[in-house]
């Protein structure tokens, strides 16, 4: 079965023509095609309406006076009847005409900010007038900024990271020669467990003669006078001093 196409109604404007008396184009530039047939009437063969017409409605004659204006200044091309003539030509008032094409351009460069309905659809009613080929390539050059200086960024955001890792490495490699350096062997640690035990003993103990081998008659006697001389130092502390004391003894009995 042969499909049906299906009609676009918007494949066209209802408002527009092929081209344009200039009061036809002021009207619908005013958004007056409601009460075209009236000022048509009252216009005639007259390129814009009278002066004392209309005064509900003032932009209409100087919407006329600016397309009429355009045409005698070469800014706009006329023609006769549909038909674009010489700049310059004469043509009767009553067969001046304005191309479609021809004011759709005009008033984009002329009134940028004026963008009628019979001329311009929806998606370029939308787009500010400051969007033109210029204000494109600024942006665009702006944009290629923000990207070059984003690249720049991580760049140096990667060459950052790369010596934030190589500084880790440093500060591991660091910590484990110092952690090697102060871990004590099971046979270095019993030597000096035997030391302080061998120390003790002869502090707290007497010599054949029976004198005393120092003036601290007690363990808790040397702890105090360490405290009082090196208190503060690493190792020197009560709890450590008691436990490192009492490992030496038994390290020292043992041996």
């Amino acid at each position: 079965m042969e499909r049906m196409e299906t009609y676009d109604p918007k494949s066209c404007n209802a408002l527009a023509k092929p081209y344009y008396r200039p009061i036809e184009a002021a009207l619908r530039w005013c958004n007056l095609i409601a009460h075209e047939s009236l000022i048509l009437q009252v216009t005639g063969d007259n390129l814009v309406p009278p002066a004392s017409a209309f005064p509900q409605w003032p932009c209409l004659r100087l919407n006329a006076e600016k397309i009429f204006d355009a045409i005698e200044n070469h800014e706009l091309p006329y023609g006769r009847d549909g038909r674009t003539v010489a700049p310059g030509e004469h043509v009767a008032r009553h067969r001046l005409t304005i191309r479609h094409t021809d004011l759709k351009a005009w008033m984009a460069k002329h009134y940028p900010d004026q963008k009628p309905s019979f001329l311009f659809d929806e998606v370029e009613r939308n787009t500010h007038a400051s969007y033109n080929a210029a204000t494109f390539a600024a942006l665009q050059a702006q944009r290629d900024a923000a990207r070059a200086e984003l690249e720049a960024a991580r760049k140096r955001v990667e060459s950052q990271l790369r010596e934030l890792e190589a500084m880790r490495g440093e500060r591991d490699s660091l910590r484990a020669m110092v952690d090697k350096q102060m871990t004590i062997n099971p046979r270095a640690e019993t030597t000096y467990l035997n030391i302080i035990g061998g120390l003790l003993d002869l502090m707290l103990g007497t010599t054949p003669s029976g004198q005393r081998g120092s003036i601290y008659e007690s363990q808790a006697a040397i702890i105090s006078a360490l405290l009082a001389h090196h208190g503060g130092k690493p190792g020197i502390a009560d709890s450590t001093l008691e436990q490192k004391f009492a490992e030496a003894r038994r390290s020292i009995k043992a041996t």
